[in-house]
């Protein structure tokens, strides 16, 4: 009993106060232990008790791991069997009735394998599968390790100990920076804990405790070497159905996209009613743009990537992100305010348990519901307002790859087209000097398709600068014309302003062509031009199974007349490279011969409305003469059929997408590291929690 005693006295106490100046302080006992594991002696030989009593000290993770980063990579061999052994008795540890142990244990495990790595990373080339386990032992090891933190996550006890299972996992996957390169996933596959993370997801108590660090670990886990071998969870995440577990994976996802929505409005309001907003009116909008860099609050690219694996691999999440939930943060229930840290920025730290709570209330009336979806797309409006720094690039493609994988399911497309389920979905436009601030009161209720084009369309409208983002740019066209292809297939005739739509796109053609050399010196404009060009043939060809009336038929004519000017230019441009001997000639005459019906019907109908003006003296035509015109002359315009408009590439990851996932998981799995500090590892709560051993 003594060395109990004296373990609380020390958990209390921490470090013993140092005495007078003169004098060394003393060591606390633990370190002393420490000391002794890292001599080359066996430290049971003198103390059979040693490592019982080991695990009833209060870790000090920062010794430990400094001690082993200290080490090279000689003098860490010369110790290879006591650090063995010591991981031994962590994983023997695990086992044990007290609580203390385990917990102590958990930690230990934290500081070995992180301060072993950290000293990888020079190129002392040891093993560290060796150095941990020795080879001959590791299988058993780890076996027993992971059937251990199985147990403790799957079991009714502690809440806190579950969450040290889980940052230690988390640990394990994060060391490396290539996680693929971790050698020690290899026996994580083998002895799966997938099943643990689903049940943490379907349990609503354990969800709102664990959620956020078990959906970021799967997602982890998921992309171990997913290119080069069969992985597990890759599998058994794509053919999961419980409806408990994916709302449950949904719910955790809605809500570290809308905790970080709030942030942002927060922000934002905050900077409005400021000091700026009175310089602004003062000096005029020429800061607008600097004001708004400043409002940046880091994206959470783990759960996107959470959200994006989920969407992708398993058809039935698809459902899970139509499913009602009340709006986040506005029902809030009074609850003891978590003490947080206000120095962690969002994406690293799981959003505050007392907001999640709110979620499980039942359906108000006066609350708006929302759902994953809606969530996602405010997210993505505010993620892809600014693609300057590289975190917010990647995070803009990520949003716009699952947006591009949604748009090609067919449940998807049909919740998203469907008239009894509609939204005002509010999302942030990016303010601009020549529009006006759209008022939010005013938003209809429409289908979510809407709320999805009308992003597009905003992005369409806001990145035309100098560092064009070309490959975001594509990646919109290929949305607008996935969903066209589903109006079309299934004759759905959707109230839209589509003249937006239009407007942009001819827009982004005057765009392209005025930057000309600056663009093609970078990317191949033709590609794009192409795709957008093939927009309009689209509604040109198929419009009349589409668009909502037969005047919005009309108003496309009207406009693509209007707008003549830029088609002219742009044959004009892609005439003189495609006759040209240079690279873009194949590209150029591509859409040269794209441009044969818009050409046809600007050639049609510009004579007749120009004779139409001579012949009843009319300098300017309202767009009402000008429709009156072409709705005369309809019957006298040829059109040619065009193959393949209706027709798209389906999405695939592993042959294009596969360096942007690689590139993207490192950098998540840095910074998971970075946010898993020794005060997470060390969690008070747990010393509290067991401070009296029964």
């Amino acid at each position: 009993m003594d060395s109990l005693t004296m373990a609380q006295v020390e958990k209390r106490g921490g470090l013993l106060r140092k005495s007078s100046a003169s004098k060394k302080p003393l060591k606390e006992k633990v370190v002393l232990m420490y000391d002794e594991i890292f001599m080359t002696e066996d430290p049971s030989k003198c103390s059979p008790r040693f490592w019982e009593e080991l695990f009833l000290m209060k870790v000090n993770l920062e010794y430990l791991e400094g001690k082993l980063e200290s080490l090279d990579g000689e003098e860490l061999m010369k110790i290879k069997d006591n650090i063995n052994c010591l991981f031994q008795h962590c994983i023997q540890a695990l086992g044990e009735e007290h609580p203390i142990r385990v917990v102590n244990a958990l930690q230990t495990l934290c500081a070995l394998i992180r301060g072993v790595h950290q000293k990888n990373k020079s190129t002392s080339g040891f093993d560290i599968i060796n150095m941990l386990m020795g080879f001959d032992k590791a299988e058993l090891c780890m076996k027993n390790l992971m059937e251990s933190l199985d147990s403790l996550l799957c079991a009714e006890g502690s809440e806190s100990l579950k969450s040290l299972c889980l940052k230690l996992l988390l640990c394990l996957v994060t060391v490396t920076d290539n996680i693929s390169q971790n050698t020690i996933l290899e026996y994580v596959m083998i002895n799966s804990i997938f099943e643990a993370i689903l049940q943490i997801l379907s349990h609503p108590p354990s969800r709102r405790e664990h959620g956020y660090d078990a959906v970021v670990l799967l997602a982890l886990l998921v992309n171990y070497r997913k290119y080069e071998s069969v992985n597990p969870y890759i599998v058994k995440l794509s053919i999961v159905d419980d409806e408990a577990t994916l709302n449950g994976m949904g719910l955790v996802i809605a809500q570290a996209l809308s905790e970080y929505n709030r942030q942002y409005k927060d922000k934002e309001e905050e900077h409005q009613s400021g000091f700026f907003s009175a310089l602004t009116n003062m000096v005029g909008s020429m800061f607008i743009a600097d004001a708004h860099e400043k409002i940046s609050v880091q994206t959470n690219e783990a759960i996107l990537l959470a959200l994006y694996e989920a969407v992708h691999l398993n058809r039935n999440f698809i459902t899970v992100l139509a499913q009602s939930h009340p709006e986040m943060g506005l029902v809030t229930t009074p609850v003891s305010p978590a003490p947080t840290t206000p120095a962690t920025p969002l994406g690293t730290t799981p959003p505050s348990s007392d907001v999640i709570s709110s979620v499980e209330l039942p359906l108000d009336a006066d609350v708006q519901t929302s759902n994953l979806l809606i969530t996602f797309l405010k997210y993505s409006s505010i993620v892809m307002q600014d693609t300057k720094d590289e975190h917010r690039l990647h995070s803009g493609k990520l949003c716009l790859i699952i947006l591009t994988c949604i748009a090609e399911d067919q449940y998807a497309n049909a919740f998203l087209h469907d008239d009894n389920m509609n939204f005002r979905v509010n999302l942030h436009r990016m303010p601009m000097r020549h529009r006006k601030k759209a008022a939010d009161k005013n938003l209809p209720c429409r289908p979510l398709v809407c709320a999805v084009l009308d992003l597009m369309v905003e992005f369409i409208v806001t990145h035309m600068m100098k560092e064009f983002p070309m490959d975001l740019y594509v990646r919109c066209i290929q949305v607008v014309h996935k969903l066209l292809c589903y109006q079309k297939k299934c004759r759905v005739r959707l109230h839209y302003t589509w003249r937006e739509l239009w407007s942009a796109l001819i827009n982004l053609l005057k765009f392209l062509m005025s930057n000309e050399t600056v663009l093609l010196a970078k990317h191949n404009i033709f590609t794009l031009a192409l795709m957008i060009v093939n927009l309009f043939n689209m509604f040109i060809t198929y419009g009349d199974t589409f668009l909502p009336t037969p005047s919005s038929y009309d108003e496309l004519y009207y406009e693509i007349i209007r707008m003549h000017q830029s088609f002219d230019n742009l044959y004009s441009m892609v005439l003189r490279l495609s006759t040209n001997a240079g690279q873009w000639k194949e590209a150029a005459s591509k859409v040269t011969h794209a441009l044969v019906n818009i050409r046809a019907i600007i050639n049609h109908f510009n004579p007749k409305i120009e004779s139409y003006a001579a012949v009843n003296h009319i300098s300017q035509l309202s767009e009402e003469q000008v429709l009156e015109v072409v709705r005369a002359n309809y019957d006298t315009l040829t059109l040619k059929l065009q193959d393949g408009l209706d027709q798209y590439e389906r999405y695939s990851e592993q042959h294009k997408e596969a360096a942007f996932f690689k590139e993207l998981v490192r950098s998540i799995s840095t910074n998971v590291r970075r946010n898993l500090a020794f005060h997470t590892l060390s969690q008070e709560v747990l010393l509290k929690e067991f401070s009296t051993i029964s």
